[in-house]
């Protein structure tokens, strides 16, 4: 009885993470298969191994760390086996992925890795700094740093993109798209025109 408790539990918070634990292998990783792929084999090892979770409290970080570790698999098996040009040519029609948020998702995924995991677990998914330390295994000011970092080079290139526009109002466009999509830290980020 106890078993099934937990497995209902187990469903419940899988349901609730579902959408957080797309973002974060969206971020990781390029191609959709391979989303799909890192969240399945996530949930797949995360019920295997129900029992070594501590803190029931503790879940959607310990999950996510399971999605990241499993994003790095995927990341490894595709350097060493996947030819350089076919991941040339997935990059690209991964960057072009036809709605609202291409420019910032474009944006973000040009960021280096361990920025962009920092950046997108912390502003995108909503992980307090201590959580976002807990799940990478790396202190809080490294946390702060990366962040900081990211949030300039993001500002950077949102910048690159709305002067290479040169599209009237296009700034305001970009602005409104980044504060839909990382609403509460959109102020650190906004475009200056």
């Amino acid at each position: 009885m106890v078993i099934e408790m937990k497995q209902q539990q187990f469903i419940t918070e899988v349901l609730a993470a579902e959408k957080q634990l797309y973002g974060v292998a969206r971020s990781m990783l390029k191609r959709e298969v391979d989303c799909e792929d890192a969240i399945q084999n996530t949930l797949l090892r995360a019920y295997a191994n129900l029992k070594t979770l501590r803190n029931d409290n503790l879940f959607r970080t310990w999950l996510t760390r399971i999605l990241i570790n499993e994003c790095y698999r995927i990341l490894d098996k595709e350097k060493r086996y996947m030819p350089y040009e076919e991941r040339r040519d997935d990059r690209a029609q991964s960057m072009d992925l036809g709605n609202e948020y291409s420019e910032v998702y474009e944006a973000l995924m040009t960021l280096k890795e361990s920025y962009r995991l920092v950046f997108a677990l912390h502003y995108v998914e909503g992980y307090s700094v201590k959580e976002t330390a807990q799940i990478l295994k790396i202190s809080e000011s490294n946390v702060k740093q990366r962040l900081l970092r990211a949030r300039s080079q993001m500002k950077e290139l949102l910048k690159e993109l709305c002067a290479m526009s040169g599209a009237p109002g296009y700034e305001d466009e970009i602005r409104q798209r980044i504060q839909e999509h990382i609403r509460p830290y959109a102020d650190q980020m906004i475009v200056d025109p």
